[in-house]
């Protein structure tokens, strides 16, 4: 066997990969700037959020601790179906900017979801969602962590209650990987996120 071919190969999945990732946002960017759905957009929360690591990242093993704080702004998407009298299926967009800590570093990071999927009571006082989408560091090595690379994917899921009118709090789970584009010895990171949200809407 051509002792190329091994790496050919990894070079033409990786490519594979570059070119899905760029369908991906250039599909979501499309569809957020489409006239029916930038005409029905619009802002539904903001969240001061902060937390920190779990012991390990989803199938690898840590080798930093880390602290993340950002605030998280939300934009409601026109795609919602009621489930009974008191609930509902929604979707919005979400994305966030701040700062993450690891091995005395701190670096940038910014995020989008395109789509975030919720469902939960249609007065707000508890809901569930997940969604899945990008993330940018300003710098991918913590002190012995390599993230690998500049983008990740971000993986959310977790839950929010609005319990005081215009406010109320929530915990959300993120998960940060390169899904081995930059290779495998990459590693992301799990965090459990705390937020005060602050919601735009009526909610009623």
């Amino acid at each position: 066997m051509n002792q190329f071919e091994p790496k050919a190969t990894c070079v033409r999945w990786m490519f594979v990969r570059e070119c899905v990732i760029v369908a991906v946002w250039l599909a979501a960017l499309l569809l957020i700037n489409s006239s029916d759905v930038s005409a029905q957009l619009r802002l539904e929360s903001l969240a001061v959020r902060g937390g920190l690591s779990g012991s390990s990242v989803i199938g690898e093993e840590q080798q930093t601790d880390f602290n993340q704080v950002d605030l998280a702004l939300t934009a409601r998407l026109p795609w919602e179906w009621s489930v009974g009298t008191g609930w509902i299926i929604k979707t919005r967009l979400l994305t966030s900017a701040g700062v993450l800590r690891g091995s005395d570093e701190t670096n940038g990071v910014f995020t989008l979801v395109p789509l975030d999927v919720i469902f939960g009571r249609k007065d707000g006082l508890i809901s569930i969602d997940m969604g899945v989408g990008g993330a940018l560091l300003t710098d991918y090595k913590f002190g012995n962590q390599n993230f690998g690379g500049p983008f990740q994917f971000v993986w959310t899921w977790g839950a929010t209650s609005r319990f005081a009118g215009p406010f109320g709090a929530g915990y959300h789970f993120q998960h940060y990987s390169d899904a081995t584009i930059y290779g495998s010895e990459s590693r992301g990171v799990d965090l459990h996120l705390f937020e005060i949200i602050y919601w735009f809407e009526s909610g009623r």
